[in-house]
């Protein structure tokens, strides 16, 4: 059983795409849970009528993306987590689950895994297969060579009771979980990128700020994290 685990705020551009993509699926016992964080948008209803499960934000203030994916954890019932950006396309979806699920089940050290990052083809830049094309080998260099765990939040697979073990994402982190996660993961077992899949997504934060601010932000909240315990943004600029 998997569960697959998307955080959503007003994500009705690209959402009903995604969970269609996943509705492809027929390799595995799966359920779809989309932890929404308050849209205004038709997110919540595109999620009903796909999802298997929509969690919503009771709270007032805006929530933070790890609280998102931590509420949609909460209601998961899977042996393994995939967390999923809302804007993110897995290509073959079918052998991209079973690949990955045998992978877990060769080793059972492994506690999180993650692929390469392309961007969709019809939004593609050479600055974005340039910057992800580094952002992946270092990723690829962190986890399986240095073994000290690196992952976007795009598309991370954890398993459920490592997960459960570490308590999640760090909900006080605005930016920066993610990594975070992987980084703690990496201490309690193995972490991993499966070089031969990918997933796409829209790389839409990059094209709007630009990719030298982009990593600008990225290296700023990292030494924060490392540092200071807390990320330097207080709050992640939603971008639509």
């Amino acid at each position: 059983m998997i569960s697959i685990i998307v955080p959503t705020l007003n994500e009705e551009k690209v959402l009903k795409r995604t969970l269609e993509n996943l509705r492809r699926i027929d390799a595995v016992n799966y359920e779809i849970i989309v932890s929404d964080g308050g849209s205004k948008d038709k997110t919540v209803e595109i999620a009903e009528s796909l999802a298997d499960k929509v969690i919503g934000n009771n709270s007032e203030r805006r929530q933070t993306i790890a609280e998102g994916r931590n509420a949609g954890a909460a209601a998961a019932t899977g042996e393994i987590f995939l967390f999923l950006d809302a804007d993110v396309i897995i290509p073959e979806i079918n052998e991209f689950i079973s690949q990955t699920l045998r992978t877990f089940a060769i080793n059972g050290k492994l506690v999180g895994l993650t692929v390469f990052l392309k961007v969709l083809p019809e939004h593609v830049t050479l600055s974005d297969k340039l910057f992800f094309g580094i952002v992946n080998r270092v990723n690829q260099f962190s986890n399986n060579v240095l073994h000290i765990g690196a992952a976007a939040g795009e598309c991370q697979m954890v398993r459920a009771s490592s997960f459960k073990q570490l308590g999640g994402f760090n909900p006080k982190l605005a930016v920066g979980e993610d990594q975070d996660l992987f980084a703690r993961l990496s201490k309690i077992g193995k972490t991993w990128v499966e070089t031969g899949l990918h997933v796409f997504h829209t790389s839409r934060r990059a094209h709007e700020i630009g990719w030298l601010k982009l990593h600008l932000l990225w290296w700023i909240n990292f030494l924060y994290i490392k540092i200071f315990k807390r990320s330097f943004n207080k709050e992640w600029e939603v971008i639509r």
